[in-house]
């Protein structure tokens, strides 16, 4: 089994409708994987303290940024999120010519909430990634498993004003700006000769390990990629698919639009199998910086089946998202003990316990099934008009949305209690 895992995408004006930026991620992980949805406050800290990741422990900032993060239970990092400045930001895992296989360092995961905690804009949030990537390296287990699970990361980042995508191969790293349009990736290197930022020693390296002949143009994809791979095979078909459905609706992308495309089962976008679709996030950032992002996660399984519920930065949120946010072990928790993964504790939230429930009921009872998805369809309309008011009009009265997502959530949960 060649795993395959995630498919990111952002859209920008002119391909957008109005002038907004819509970025959409699903995590495709193993399908008994649970994913939160977790927020943290921006926070200072003091000279010299440290950030324990999830297999290693860095330097802490000086300054945090408020951040909500959709991620596998068992980890310190994400799967995909935002932060309080319209900073987006969703990683696919990448295998390619150098070696995956390295010591504990940070995950790809880790380098995500790192990247969304410590910068205001996109092209900030690269040079936080690459700095913390050449410094610290990125390596370790993948999966909550002894399998050996492990792969380099692509990143694609967005903000109000541009997005970039880059990708990397062990410390070496290659970043493109993206100004306008759409653009996608799915666990593949899709950056070619369009490089706009790039590690000092990308090219000399290729060049020593006879990769490139150093006279031939610089292709990154070409230069740092397998010549043949079922994986490359896998995500090419879902890369090939997703901009086909990008192309579709070129010019009028919204929230709409990318929900669609991540419930798209026919394309391979909504995964299924021993890799499942396991957590699904769009964003719609206006470009008027007057006016608030607004940010749809499901916490649940299969984006087909789920809710996407907003989440929109105010002052005074309350701190923990207790409905999707996972039961903790501490220095009990087998992941940080010595060898690792050696048990799996039960890390289902509330809101996965009663989706899995009817979840179950969906695909069992066909007539039952079809009018609870019709229940969730219409609180998700409903909750997606009352957005549109915000995200064009602005905020009045930011004291009623501190528990936004948190109500949504008992929304959803009320519905299934009906069902």
């Amino acid at each position: 089994m060649y795993p395959s895992s995630c498919d990111t995408f952002v859209s920008l004006p002119p391909s957008t409708e109005g002038q907004r930026i819509i970025f959409g991620k699903n995590s495709d992980r193993p399908c008994d994987e649970v994913q939160e949805v977790v927020y943290f406050p921006a926070r200072d800290y003091d000279a010299g303290e440290k950030v324990e990741c999830t297999y290693i422990e860095i330097e802490q900032a000086a300054h945090t940024y408020a951040v909500i993060l959709s991620r596998p239970a068992w980890l310190w990092g994400a799967e995909m999120g935002a932060n309080e400045h319209q900073v987006c930001i969703g990683n696919e895992a990448v295998w390619g010519r150098e070696s995956a296989d390295g010591e504990e360092a940070l995950l790809g995961m880790d380098l995500v909430r790192l990247g969304l905690e410590r910068a205001e804009t996109a092209e900030k949030a690269v040079d936080v990634i690459t700095e913390l990537l050449e410094k610290y390296g990125q390596g370790g287990q993948c999966m909550e498993d002894t399998c050996g699970f492990t792969y380099h990361n692509s990143f694609l980042i967005s903000d109000r004003k541009d997005a970039w995508l880059l990708e990397t191969s062990g410390k070496y790293w290659a970043a493109e700006r993206v100004e306008g349009g759409y653009r996608n990736i799915s666990n593949q290197y899709s950056i070619t000769t369009k490089i706009d930022k790039e590690h000092p020693g990308l090219r000399e390296y290729a060049q020593s390990k006879g990769w490139w002949d150093g006279e031939t143009q610089f292709n990154f994809a070409t230069v740092y990629s397998f010549m043949t791979t079922a994986r490359i095979d896998a995500s090419g078909c879902r890369y090939s698919e997703g901009k086909k459905l990008l192309e579709k609706s070129n010019g009028h992308i919204t929230a709409e639009t990318m929900m669609d495309i991540l419930r798209d089962k026919n394309s391979g976008i909504n995964m299924e199998g021993m890799f499942m679709t396991t957590g699904s996030m769009v964003s719609v950032i206006p470009t008027n910086p007057a006016l608030p992002g607004v940010h749809y996660f499901t916490a649940t399984p299969d984006p087909e089946r789920s809710v996407f519920k907003p989440f929109i930065f105010v002052k005074n949120i309350q701190g923990e998202l207790k409905e999707t946010t996972s039961p903790t072990y501490g220095v009990d928790d087998p992941v940080k003990k010595k060898p690792r993964f050696q048990s799996k504790p039960v890390r289902k939230h509330q809101l996965f316990v009663k989706h899995e429930v009817v979840a179950a009921i969906i695909d069992t009872h066909k007539d039952r099934g079809q009018k609870i998805v019709q229940s969730m369809r219409q609180l998700e309309k409903e909750t997606m008009t009352q957005m549109e008011e915000i995200l064009s009009d602005g905020i009045e009265e930011p004291d009623f949305l501190v528990n936004l997502f948190s109500s949504s959530v008992q929304k959803e949960m009320n519905v299934y209690s009906k069902s």
